[in-house]
């Protein structure tokens, strides 16, 4: 050692390069969380029918929220309406007039926002139910079980139209009367499939071990077997979205929806009782028609899609 090098002092501790710090149990969630979404992704769009369905679904959105922009709230108004009752299609009135004389795509567009948010909140409003009990029916066992998937069946057998008809019948004439007739009476088949999920997850050995680790029954059902059946969820999720705007749709074409607002099955109902059919008003059914139609498509594309990619062995064709 040169004589001319600073010599350090004994007592002086030496500076050790600083180690990397390690990432936190929530940093480390989050991550794995980033990485299963991206892979969802890569094979979600290998699904030409699943991209299909989420572009009309997002153009859908789209129109829905800009609705107060682009066609204003005024056009839900019967008085002063612009142009001539059930007028044919023209520059003016791209999709004509109802029998008020407003514009049906107006209409067509604000209905949007009704009909996708009411089958939105039914359908959140019937998986919620279907899981809950799935869950509990297939954790619990035994006489439970049995009381809850025998009402159930008692749901699967009865016609899910019927009972929602009688509740929309019996209740006020609203939107919420809407949501909770579907939400209440769809919910069966979710929780059939999620159950049978919770069988085959609860006789895994890792569920043994958190139980004899002194996990009780809400750290079982919501820290090992919610998570797992969350794919089956979210794929019965949006295949549910599809049938609860279809019975939004035929609830309001029955005159059961509220005459307030503006939905797609409300302007069929109009249609019918303003006599389009029999006058060969085409124009006034149609739109409508083929916007619910296009949507409830969309909707089963998209839950098509989730399903092979959560489950490759369904093969589902892309």
């Amino acid at each position: 050692m040169a004589r001319d090098e600073p010599v350090p002092a004994r007592d002086e501790p030496l500076t050790a390069s600083p180690a990397p710090a390690k990432a936190g149990p929530g940093a480390l969630a989050r991550q794995r969380r980033r990485a299963s979404a991206v892979r969802f992704w890569q094979r979600y769009r290998t699904h030409r029918s699943g991209l299909f369905g989420l572009a009309a679904l997002a153009l859908f959105a789209l129109v829905a929220l800009t609705a107060p922009l682009t066609v204003g709230s005024d056009v839900q108004s019967v008085t002063g309406a612009p142009g001539r009752p059930m007028e044919s299609p023209s520059l003016e009135f791209p999709l004509g007039t109802d029998q008020f004389g407003r514009s049906l795509f107006g209409l067509v567009v604000w209905g949007s926002r009704v009909s996708l948010l009411v089958g939105l909140l039914a359908t959140v409003l019937s998986v919620a139910i279907g899981a809950l009990i799935g869950i509990t029916a297939g954790h619990f066992r035994g006489w439970f079980a049995t009381v809850m998937m025998r009402i159930t069946d008692w749901f699967l057998v009865m016609p899910t139209l019927v009972l929602a008809i009688a509740l929309a019948t019996v209740m006020s004439r609203s939107l919420g009367t809407i949501i909770l007739a579907i939400g209440v009476t769809t919910w069966p088949t979710t929780a059939r499939l999620v159950r049978a999920q919770t069988l085959a997850v609860e006789s895994r050995p890792y569920i043994e071990r958190a139980k004899a680790l002194g996990g009780g029954h809400r750290h079982v059902m919501s820290r090992h077997v919610l998570p797992n059946v969350m794919p089956l969820v979210l794929a019965q999720t949006t295949l549910i979205i599809s049938s609860s705007i279809l019975a939004e749709a035929t609830l309001a074409f029955l005159g059961l929806g509220d005459p307030t607002v503006v939905s797609w099955g409300g302007l069929l109902q109009d249609a019918r009782e303003a006599g389009a059919v029999s006058a060969g008003k085409w124009w006034y059914l149609v739109p409508p028609g083929i916007a619910i139609a296009v949507v409830a498509l969309s909707f089963t594309l998209c839950g098509r899609a989730v399903e092979s990619v959560l489950n490759p062995k369904l093969g589902v064709a892309r």
